[in-house]
């Protein structure tokens, strides 16, 4: 669809919707520079081996350094944790839950997300398990969640506190002498320096700024310790937070000093069937801080810049600014901090396509947007989630329902602007110039037919031999429910990328991180006011899901969720509107008073905020809610990877006036 003089969208022709983009990208980067284009993608995406497997050819097409995701919004703080500390973001421990004796689980909610980087089917099952086999299940979240309900423990933190809290835990297990030495030398190198530093992370000290008793921290350490299999595990509500980066290296941390990782029932890494980690080392994908942001100097992860970014780089004049942007599968003005303002940014672009199922929040200020078809009329392989799964599996699954006529799958649209803009199917010259000399016979690149290659050759694989019982495509089509590849394997050694195959436990960063730390341990302990964080909703996942009407019945959930003393103190009630004010935003909301909250600590779901959009999305916009987002500022980034701080933002409450 093209926007007409008179700002409405009409539809156009693929080829001449290809070639209108084409050309405009391609002027505008020839008159301004590569860095004039801005791309977004999100999160959708890693749902889509299609999409997945041609991002990084269309993203070389484009040239730009200007390139953001959602991922910087909540998944950068693991990725870079891994990079610094096995070579590689791609080497992720997984929780070993269905045999840990012990599941410390901070800041997620996996019995509503079905494990965020831990992916399983009923995990209320199987924590449950975890307790029937005489094992314990602790949660600390500043909310009692519906993964907290079925826990042993609920440890009621304030939010920012997870790094002191984890790290006061190792200061008790170095003080006791309950580490696993022989594990640290022979696998780690930095311990020493590591081992100095704790000596200021006392649970006395972190008691202000964790809001947990000491005694509390000292006894958790131990139980930990005392498990014959334990895993500590932190998720989103950790990575949004004021030192997330810090806080997922102390995760890992408190896994390590007690020789928990690679063993059955601690954190372990998966053998998936299909490599990703192979094929970001191999595309030059893999690494972070290789050039930095224009406005702020804010370093890039995986290729992407922090979201936070975004608005600076579209206002501000100079060589670099962007001038056109693309989005696919996204949606920034709900996912990015301070979204009205990216709003109001995106209105200033020469030029912007989106490559999009629907007309939303970001993709109505766009001139052109490019619909894939329904993601059920293609066939799925799960690359992403697999690779992060409590077992190994595969599992190939054909088309659901037919494509309508004239519609393309994702990866055909950016394959043919790759293409218009002067790039091929691989990302390489030569492997593309090959991939053309084969063209007149037949051969043409499909991301299936890629990952058949990358299956054949990996770790199950049968190598293209004929007497091989290894695996391809053709005995995964076969097998409708998946092939399951067996429990995760004990071992590191396959998952350490540094030279010396160790575990780097110092870097600069994560050293200058726990130095801040210490800084605001003095300063900002026990920091009176009331904060504001997010929350998953069962029925809703980011911004994707409100236009589905099925979802969409029952309750109101897009509510800010309030202890009853602040209910009180703030004079709000429940059911009613209030104020919710912060730095950059001040707006409406609709009270639920619930015990469920730590006093002080206040709760948005995100996602939300659809009112712009209801005349193209009448399910959404008859459930606007509002963003979250809104409220968060976007001038204040977490100081190691430059993310969005989305939990703990400062925030005043009150009742809307008469």
């Amino acid at each position: 669809m093209r926007r007409n003089a008179a700002g409405e969208f009409e539809e156009i022709s693929w080829d001449a919707a290809f070639d209108l983009v084409a050309s405009r990208l391609s002027e505008i980067r020839a008159r301004h520079g590569r860095d004039a284009i801005g791309f977004y993608w999100g999160n959708p995406t890693g749902n889509n081996h299609g999409a997945l497997l041609m991002l990084s050819a269309f993203t070389k097409a484009l040239g730009t350094r200007n390139r953001f995701s959602s991922g910087s919004q909540d998944a950068n703080p693991r990725i870079v944790t891994s990079y610094e500390l096995y070579g590689s973001s791609i080497s992720i421990p997984i929780p070993d839950i269905d045999r840990t004796d012990y599941f410390l689980c901070l800041g997620a909610n996996p019995i509503v997300s079905n494990g965020s980087v831990m992916t399983a089917p009923d995990m209320r099952r199987r924590l449950r398990a975890v307790r029937e086999r005489g094992g314990k299940v602790v949660v600390v979240d500043p909310r009692r969640t519906e993964t907290a309900k079925e826990a042993d423990e609920h440890v009621a933190i304030r939010p920012g506190g997870d790094a002191a809290l984890l790290l006061a835990m190792v200061q008790v297990l170095v003080e006791r002498g309950r580490i696993d030495r022989p594990f640290l030398e022979s696998t780690t190198s930095g311990w020493a320096e590591i081992e100095r530093r704790m000596a200021a992370f006392t649970p006395a000290r972190v008691a202000g700024m964790t809001g947990v008793a000491a005694d509390t921290i000292a006894r958790l350490a131990l139980e930990f310790a005392d498990a014959r299999s334990a895993v500590c595990y932190s998720r989103v509500g950790v990575c949004v937070g004021p030192h997330a980066t810090l806080a997922t290296f102390a995760t890992d941390l408190l896994n390590i000093v007690t020789g928990q990782l690679g063993r059955e029932g601690g954190p372990m890494f998966t053998t998936p069937a299909f490599d990703l980690g192979r094929v970001a080392r191999m595309s030059g994908l893999d690494g972070r801080d290789r050039w930095r942001s224009r406005v702020r100097g804010l370093p890039e992860t995986l290729g992407d810049l922090p979201s936070a970014v975004l608005a600076d780089e579209i206002e501000t004049p100079g060589d670099g600014q962007i001038r056109a942007m693309v989005t696919f599968a996204g949606n920034p003005v709900l996912s990015v901090p301070n979204g009205q303002r990216v709003a109001a940014a995106l209105d200033t672009l020469d030029f912007m396509v989106s490559i999009d199922i629907y007309i939303n929040e970001t993709t109505r200020h766009a001139d052109v947007i490019l619909p894939p078809c329904w993601n059920l009329a293609e066939d799925h392989i799960d690359l992403l989630f697999n690779a992060v799964a409590v077992r190994n599996i595969a599992r190939w699954s054909p088309p659901v329902v037919e494509r309508g006529e004239g519609e393309l799958a994702d990866w055909e649209i950016l394959l043919a602007l790759t293409e218009r803009l002067g790039g091929g199917a691989l990302g390489e010259p030569w492997l593309d110039r090959l991939l053309g000399w084969l063209r007149p016979l037949g051969v043409r690149w499909t991301p299936t037919g890629f990952l058949n290659l990358l299956l054949r050759f990996g770790p199950y694989g049968d190598r293209f031999l004929p007497w091989s019982d290894g695996l391809n495509l053709a005995k995964l089509k076969a097998a409708p429910h998946g092939i399951d590849l067996g429990a995760l394997r004990p071992g590191i050694a396959q998952r350490l990328f540094h030279s010396d195959r160790r575990i780097h436990l110092v870097s600069p960063c994560m050293l200058e991180a726990m130095a801040g730390l210490e800084r605001d341990l003095d300063t900002k302990a026990g920091t009176n006011g009331l904060v504001l964080i997010g929350r998953r909703e069962l029925r809703s996942n980011n911004s994707w899901m409100h236009n589905v009407p099925a979802l969409m019945s029952g309750r109101e959930r897009c509510v800010l969720y309030v202890h009853p003393e602040d209910a009180s103190r703030y004079q709000v009630r429940d059911g009613e509107m209030a104020i919710l004010e912060s730095r950059v935003h001040r707006g409406e909301v609709r009270v639920a008073v619930t015990d469920e909250m730590r006093p002080g600590v206040v709760s948005l779901p995100h996602g939300w905020g659809h009112a712009d959009s209801a005349p193209w999305q009448k399910v959404a916009g008859g459930h606007p809610g509002v963003s979250a987002n809104d409220w968060v500022d976007d001038a204040i980034v977490e100081p190691i990877i430059g993310q969005s701080i989305l939990n703990g933002v400062p925030v005043q409450l009150g009742p809307c006036a008469a």
